[in-house]
Formats: structure tokens, sequence, C-alpha cells
């Protein structure tokens, strides 16, 4: 380490914009080249996935803050990885009973959430679930914990998962007994320790953008039976 023209030590860790600069200058020369290529990527392809990559690594090398490096660095006082959590509260134009039935066949949940490739039931309470984030497949199973018929549905991962998953939906009547009123809560949260808050820092972004989308989406699956593709 240097002395400084003050006497300090120069640790070689700076201050850009209000964040810490923890990336070597070949880091950030990398991470502009390949987060120029997934940006362009992204955006010729219509990929979230790709082009929030590419955006984030643009933003590591111009600044020069790498919020992975950051998550690792705090983990060391904690072993809680940040968790993505998801609350929103909409309204669908079927009857109540049906909506239920279908959201509790849970077979149909990556009909209208494509983040998930398979969900199948090894009885009435558990199940196993398959889901793609960032090219990565993550595999762990899951039982319901909660359930009243036609109005409240919850569910969470089971012990020793590599991923935690839990969620709730409810559903009331709405629109005159016509339609159905749904308050729904999914949380996800990464591995804990120093491998899973950097995971949580790099993908929580992303994992909520495709939840959000997801959920949106069944809105307009369970009303027309499609989803309408993007162009």
């Amino acid at each position: 380490m240097q002395q400084t023209s003050t006497g300090a030590v120069d640790t070689g860790i700076h201050s850009y914009g209000g964040s810490t600069v923890n990336v070597s200058d070949k880091g950030r020369g990398i991470s502009v080249l390949l987060g120029s290529y997934f940006l362009s990527r992204g955006l010729k392809k219509r990929s979230i996935v790709k082009t929030l990559l590419g955006s984030y690594l643009l933003y590591r090398g111009a600044s020069g803050h790498c919020a992975v490096t950051s998550a690792i660095e705090r983990s060391r006082y904690t072993d809680k990885a940040e968790s993505v959590n998801i609350k929103t509260t909409f309204i669908v134009n079927r009857p109540r009973q049906e909506v239920y039935d279908f959201w509790r066949k849970l077979e149909n949940l990556p009909l209208f959430m494509k983040h998930l490739t398979n969900v199948s039931q090894y009885n009435d309470t558990q199940s196993h679930w398959e889901a793609q984030f960032s090219g990565a497949t993550l595999k762990w199973d899951a039982e319901i914990v909660k359930e009243e018929d036609g109005s409240l549905l919850g569910w969470r991962s089971l012990p020793g998962s590599t991923i935690e998953n839990a969620g709730k939906v409810s559903f009331r009547d709405a629109l005159g007994h016509q339609g159905t009123e749904l308050n729904v809560v999914i949380t996800y949260r990464p591995p804990a320790g120093r491998v899973g808050s950097g995971v949580a820092t790099l993908l929580n972004p992303i994992i909520r953008k495709m939840i959000e989308t997801d959920i949106s989406n069944f809105k307009q699956y369970i009303e027309t039976g499609r989803i309408a593709e993007t162009t």
C-alpha cells in the first residue's frame, strides 16, 4: 500500500458517486466489453435476463462498483441472503371456485409462470418444482401448509431445498360474484452464506421481474386460455 500526500494509507478502495470502487481497472474493462455484448443481444432477442445482465455489467465497468463483491463482504457478518418478496392484488373475470381450482392444481402453474418449467404433485400436499433462473435450473420439493377450499392456499419449500420458496394466495368474490380478487404473496430466498448473498444481489432483480410478469400472465391466461406472444 502507498502513502497518500496527506499521510493516510491508500487501500485502493475509493468512492464513486456514493458507491465503493471495488473492481480493478482490468475487471472494469472486461465488464464493459461483456456488458455491451449481453445488452446488445438482450435488446435484439428481447431477452429480459440478457438485457438486465448487460446493463448490470456496464454499470459495474463504468462505476467500478460490484454489488456481488459488496454482498460477499457484508455476508461476513450475516448468514442470511436477501430474499425476493412479491405482493400484489388484482381481479380476474372468472368465478372464485373456478380460479381456486385452477391454481390448486399445481401442474397448471407453469402454464402462466414461465420461470417454472415443471411442477408435479407427489400427493395431495407435497410436490416437486423445477425453475429456470438466468440459464440455471433449480429444483426443490414443496408442501402445502394451509388450505381453505375456494379461499386460501399456502405452500413452502421443504427443509434442505437449494432455494427457499413460499407463497400464499387468497381468493375473494368480486364484481358481484362474477369475478375473483386474488391477493398473492410469493417469496424466493437463495442459499444462505457468502455465495447466497452474492447470487441474491445479482439475480434478485431478474427473479423479481420474472415473477411479476408471471403473475400478470395469470389474469390473461385464466380469462382467455392463452398468453399473447411478445413480438
